[in-house]
C-alpha cells in the first residue's frame, strides 16, 4: 500500500484530502503544519508528499529545503498545494527540487490525478535508474575500462562536460547550470524531460563510477577513496553507496574481488 502525506494547515482541506486517499487505497498520514510534516516524512517514509505553501509556522518552501538536504526523505515525490502560483513561485519550487503544484481550489479528480502521475513517474525513473546502476555495478572488472556514462544531447553537452570535469568537488545545480549557461530552473526541467534524471542524481551517478572504479583497482582506504570521488564526508558516501548497491563500499570491494579472483 502506498502512502501519502499531506501537510496542511486548513483541518477541513486536509481531512478531505486524506479521506479521498484512504478511499483510493493509499495509506494517508495527515500534518497540520510543517514541523510536524518532516517529522512524519523522516519516520514514516512516505511514497509522495503534498504539502501546502502558505503555512504560519513553516511555509512550505523551508519544508521542500529540509526534506531534499535530509538523506531518509530527499528523493521523495512533493507536490506543492498553492492558492496562486507565479513564474517566481514557480521557479523557486523548482529550484529547491518540487515535483509538481496544484492550485486550490482543486477537484478531487485533479487531486488524484496529479498524485497518480506523479508516482507513476517517480516508479519510471527509479527503474531507469535501477537498471543503469545494474549495468555499471553488476560487473566491476568493466568498471575501470568505461567510457562516459552521459547520454549524448546537443543542448546538455556543456552540462555533462562540467560534470565530467568536476565531479570530484562541491558542486550543485547552481554550479552546472551558470557552467552551462542556463538558468537553474530551466536547467531543471530541460535535464528531467530529456534524461528522466535530476543533475543531483547524474553527479551522485558520476561519483559513484569512480568510487567503484577506485574500490576495485585500488588498495586506498574508503575515507581516501570517498574524497577522491566528490565526498567531504566518508560516512555520508558509505551510506549512499549502501542506498544505491545494497552493500557498503568495503564489502562491495570484498565480493567483487571474491567473485573475479582478484
Amino acid at each position: 500500500m502506498r502512502t501519502v502525506l499531506v501537510i496542511e494547515d486548513e483541518t477541513q482541506t486536509r481531512n478531505v484530502f486524506l479521506k479521498c486517499l484512504e478511499f483510493e487505497g493509499f495509506y494517508a498520514r495527515g500534518a497540520s503544519n510543517g514541523l510536524e510534516g518532516i517529522e512524519l516524512a523522516k519516520t514514516c517514509r512516505p511514497d509522495l508528499v503534498v504539502c501546502d505553501i502558505m503555512m504560519p509556522d513553516m511555509d512550505g518552501y523551508s519544508v521542500l529545503s529540509i526534506l531534499r538536504r535530509c538523506q531518509e526523505t530527499m528523493s521523495i515525490p512533493l507536490i506543492f498545494l498553492t492558492a496562486k502560483i507565479t513564474m517566481d513561485d514557480l521557479r523557486r519550487g523548482m529550484e529547491l527540487g518540487a515535483d509538481d503544484y496544484l492550485t486550490k481550489p482543486c477537484t478531487v479528480e485533479q487531486f488524484l490525478t496529479a498524485i497518480a502521475a506523479r508516482l507513476k513517474r517517480h516508479d519510471e525513473l527509479l527503474g531507469r535508474s535501477s537498471q543503469r546502476l545494474q549495468s555499471t555495478s553488476g560487473n566491476p572488472s568493466e568498471i575501470v575500462n568505461t567510457g562516459t556514462i552521459f547520454p549524448e544531447h546537443s543542448k546538455l553537452s556543456a552540462v555533462f562536460e562540467f560534470i565530467e570535469a568536476h565531479f570530484d568537488e562541491a558542486i550543485n545545480l547552481k554550479d552546472v547550470a551558470q557552467a552551462a549557461g542556463y538558468s537553474p530552473a530551466y536547467l531543471t526541467n530541460l535535464v528531467q524531460e530529456q534524461t528522466g534524471q535530476s543533475i543531483k542524481r547524474w553527479i551522485i551517478e558520476r561519483r559513484m563510477v569512480e568510487a567503484r572504479k577506485l574500490l576495485k583497482s585500488t588498495l586506498k582506504p574508503i575515507k581516501q577513496i570517498a574524497e577522491l570521488s566528490g565526498y567531504v564526508d566518508a560516512g555520508y558516501f558509505t551510506r549512499q553507496f549502501r542506498q544505491l548497491h545494497g552493500a557498503s563500499p568495503q564489502i562491495w570491494r570484498q565480493q567483487s574481488k571474491s567473485r573475479y579472483g582478484n
